[in-house]
């Protein structure tokens, strides 16, 4: 009957902390239950038991670790998070109990209201931040509150609840203070992956590729060979583990095109910088030499963060710094430095900006030339059969169908340069750029400078921004310049082919 007891109590605590609780996360009462009473035993064991022992305070910690880990399922991790923040968070009660003494130590001296804001300082720190400062000393504790900061954010994507939502948020804000001290630039170290570097660094940067999926172990051995760099940040707490991995490519101009840095091995002159070749496919070559007097330039072409527990902790930019005086120490004549960047989102926004055109004609209002001008929509007339032109246009768009009708591609190619330049250039987010990509470079210094056609025909590059790729150029007299302008003013360097192209002005080929 006692079991039965602890059951129904159990389930009443739930029911009345959580209104939404275990039925919204789809488990039974009873599992609830159950896996509730091992929360409570293990938060309990954690944190109610005080001691000062470096073992006792490890082995605490070790056993906190394996039961977390033991939680397979979100919505018991979702419940484990939600009762550490609401118990061993912030003493409400004694916060409110120390402000109301600011007033009277204030009036007493300076000392003792310095006294008091110090203990109101400390009353203000959750208890389970010094739980996770004690866990980031054992063995893969970092890495342990890395995925735990995933856990998290997981559980705010899918929260309904406001009060549950405020608890997750302390959580997440109190991990990333911790992490954002713990991965300071000055505690990561840089390392160059090849060949030859550990098998499982080489698997782990193939498996995080997230910009150009790597396809074999042939494409692996041309990232990491000869005329190419790929370099990652790890961590002493975590040693094997990339945490953010940058390639480049060495060349003797700023390509253009993603396919003649990744499907192609070695060195590959541009020459043409216009030139666009989306179907090279250079076969494998034996392992070259490298010709320094053909080097000129360094094309970041791929970066990629691993942790996604590390969201807004920002390395990339620290890792573009460092790489840099890296090269600038191996090649000292490189004088070019430029990224090759996807548009990720932009013919999603394209899609959605003509439907509500569209939406704007249906109801009978008057469409502006905002998107396409007169003659792009007489020009696309023709092909509409029964559509409109600007339905036309949106079914080219979504088709891919202008890739392989060469009347189609001179009619499309100037309007999606236009609307891509003006997606980049002008379209903002509480005074940013809108596109993400965009704003990294952006707030690193660079320079929004060529838009560049069919850079990526794959279905990758077809799909994010019809087939266009954008190199933002890192000028390294003016970098702290323009990001102090872009962070302060909200100004974007860009040169002038994308002012124009972002104007309506029309390239001279």
């Amino acid at each position: 009957m006692s079991l039965l007891r602890s059951l129904i109590k159990i389930k009443r605590v739930l029911h009345s902390r959580f209104p939404y609780g275990y039925k919204a996360l789809k488990i039974p009462w009873a599992t609830m239950a159950s896996t509730a009473d091992q929360i409570y035993g293990i938060l309990d064991s954690t944190f109610v038991v005080q001691d000062t022992g470096v073992h006792i305070q490890e082995a605490k910690c070790k056993s906190f670790i394996s039961f977390y880990r033991n939680l397979t399922v979100q919505g018991d991790r979702s419940l484990f998070l939600r009762l550490m923040a609401e118990r061993y968070g912030i003493n409400h009660d004694y916060v409110m109990q120390l402000s109301r003494n600011l007033p009277a130590a204030q009036d007493r001296s300076e000392a003792m209201l310095l006294k008091t804001e110090e203990r109101l300082r400390g009353a203000l720190m959750p208890r389970y931040q010094q739980l996770f400062g004690q866990i980031g000393k054992v063995d893969s504790g970092v890495k342990f509150l890395v995925d735990m900061r995933v856990d998290v954010l997981n559980s705010m994507s899918t929260c309904t609840n406001e009060v549950d939502m405020a608890y997750y948020q302390a959580l997440n804000l109190s991990l990333k203070e911790l992490l954002v001290l713990w991965f300071s630039v000055g505690l990561l170290n840089l390392q160059r992956v090849t060949w030859e570097s550990p098998c499982d660094m080489v698997q782990k940067i193939t498996d995080y590729e997230a910009v150009h999926p790597v396809k074999s172990w042939t494409d692996v051995k041309r990232r990491v060979g000869p005329y190419r760099r790929c370099y990652v940040f790890t961590h002493n707490s975590m040693p094997r583990e990339p945490v953010v991995v940058l390639h480049t490519a060495l060349t003797d101009n700023i390509s253009s095109s993603i396919h003649s840095i990744i499907q192609s091995p070695g060195f590959r002159g541009s020459s043409n910088p216009e030139e666009s070749s989306p179907e090279v496919l250079d076969p494998p070559t034996e392992q070259e030499v490298e010709d320094p007097s053909k080097i000129s330039t360094a094309v970041f072409y791929s970066i990629t963060s691993t942790q996604k527990g590390l969201q807004s902790v920002d390395l990339g930019n620290y890792l573009i710094k460092r790489v840099v005086r890296e090269l600038q120490v191996e090649y000292p004549q490189i004088d070019k430095y430029s990224s090759m960047s996807p548009i990720p989102g932009f013919r999603v926004w394209l899609i959605g900006e003509i439907n509500k055109a569209l939406h704007i004609s249906d109801i009978g209002e008057v469409i502006e030339d905002n998107l396409l001008t007169r003659s792009e929509l007489l020009q696309l007339q023709p092909h509409g059969k029964n559509r409109n032109a600007l339905e036309t246009f949106k079914h080219c768009i979504q088709s891919h169908q202008w890739l392989n009708s060469p009347d189609l591609l001179d009619i499309i190619k100037a309007p999606l340069m236009r609307l891509c330049a003006q997606y980049l250039y002008v379209e903002k987010r509480r005074g940013y750029a809108l596109n993400p990509v965009a704003t990294f470079h952006l707030k690193n210094g660079a320079v929004m400078w060529r838009l560049n056609w069919l850079a990526d025909a794959s279905m990758r590059g077809l799909t994010q921004s019809c087939g266009m790729m954008i190199n933002y150029r890192y000028f390294l007299d003016t970098t702290d310049e323009n990001s102090q302008k872009y962070l302060e003013n909200h100004t974007i360097a860009a040169s002038q082919q994308i002012i124009d192209l972002a104007s309506g002005v029309t390239p001279q080929d």
